[in-house]
């Protein structure tokens, strides 16, 4: 199991457990990943860290002084 992070800008928008997809963007050194419809996006991921999934669950959403964080999980390997 692979877990993601991803800063979501307002409540509500994902609920735990909820099944994601997620669309894969390319910079010129890194992916990032966002939830659809644009709920939620990822850091910037190496390639080498590349994600192979492209659906995943919702585990956890967590609010903090910063903003809403989700996290993820996907069936494949921990990095």
């Amino acid at each position: 199991m692979r877990y993601l992070e991803f800063k979501m800008e307002r409540p509500g928008l994902l609920k735990k457990g909820q099944r994601i997809t997620v669309t894969e963007g390319v910079l010129p050194s890194n992916y990032y990943y966002t939830i659809d419809p644009s709920l939620a996006m990822s850091a910037n991921i190496p390639f080498r860290n590349r994600l192979k999934s492209r659906e995943g669950t919702v585990t956890d959403i967590v609010e903090n002084p910063r903003g809403f964080y989700v996290t993820a999980a996907f069936e494949e390997e921990d990095l």
